[in-house]
């Protein structure tokens, strides 16, 4: 390894390299991500147009793949952080963190996110027009299609309306969890929560909220860190000047994470509200999982999620 590729990565994230602090962290948590991580990277140079002082930070939770190699190969100059442990998505984040001065902000995207030119510029606008600890994008498909990434906070309504309706006409109705009016995705302004895909988090609100709690292992970690900033009295806004194109997905074809999402949407709502309102949210989730058994497995995985006899982790 070359001195320069030596300076670029930090190991346990404890390493400095005497540089001055930049104005904004950039960091992607890297799992076995060899596949989407190398565009992301190709993807920053015009999305981070106009951002005078940025560092790009790859948090590699032990991958068994060449992400590492990926990362350090690029020539954007990433900085490398090895936990030596996949302790998820927060404590990756988490990771990168502890390693950046308290004045910056934190910019957190997955590796299969890119970034549509001057996008970063575009977020920042939208943050430092109101009172916004947190902004995100318009995120879109392959295809181009907005994705509906707004969301509402998790409760029995949502939980009980996706259960009877189907998450298609609960959004439709205003009932279930996902935003599908098109106003706010065409107009912006101050949303409950989005998902956590690509997040601009402002250092104030960072310092204010603190860390990701690594409870959440993946899935519901970004619901938990939002309710925090709105709970510490800052805004989450939604942005569409600024866009990405999202790949994502994965839990669609995987039974484990869609058990684990499920798990955690209950441990979540659970956290918050009582007994009563924690079972009837439980029980609004696995009934919609039972009525759709014979659409695939991953519901039947669901449904033992949330009667509590899924041992995932």
């Amino acid at each position: 390894m070359d001195a320069s590729i030596k300076q670029r990565e930090t190991l346990n994230g404890n390493g400095t390299t005497g540089r001055p602090a930049p104005a904004l962290a950039v960091v992607t948590v890297a799992y076995n991500s060899a596949s989407v991580l190398s565009g992301l990277l190709d993807s920053l140079s015009a999305g981070l147009e106009g951002i005078a002082e940025y560092e790009v930070i790859v948090v590699d939770n032990d991958s068994h793949d060449t992400s590492v190699e990926v990362a350090l190969a690029h020539p954007i100059g990433a900085r490398i952080i090895r936990t030596g442990r996949n302790g998820g998505y927060s404590a990756g984040i988490n990771a990168a963190v502890a390693t950046i001065a308290p004045a910056a902000d934190l910019l957190v995207l997955n590796p299969d996110i890119r970034l549509q030119p001057g996008s970063i510029r575009n977020l920042y606008a939208g943050l430092r027009n109101s009172s916004g600890g947190v902004a995100v994008p318009q995120v879109r498909g392959e295809d181009g299609t907005v994705s509906k990434s707004i969301r509402r906070e998790p409760s029995i309504v949502t939980a009980w309306s996706e259960a009877l309706l189907g998450g298609t006409l609960a959004a439709r109705a205003g009932l279930g969890e996902v935003v599908a009016d098109p106003v706010p995705y065409q107009n912006g302004g101050a949303i409950e929560w989005a998902t956590g895909a690509i997040l601009l988090v402002s250092a104030e609100a960072r310092r204010t909220v603190g860390d990701w709690d690594e409870s959440f292992f993946l899935y519901s970690e970004e619901v938990d860190y939002l309710q925090r900033v709105r709970g510490a009295g800052f805004d989450v806004l939604y942005v569409p000047a600024a866009q990405a194109v999202h790949i994502g997905g994965d839990y669609h074809s995987s039974d484990f994470l869609t058990a684990l999402m499920t798990a955690n949407r209950i441990v979540y709502h659970r956290r918050r509200h009582g007994f009563l309102s924690s079972a009837l949210f439980r029980s609004g989730i696995a009934v919609g999982e039972a009525i759709r058994l014979a659409v695939g497995s991953g519901h039947l995985s669901a449904l033992r999620a949330a009667l509590g006899l899924w041992r995932g982790r």
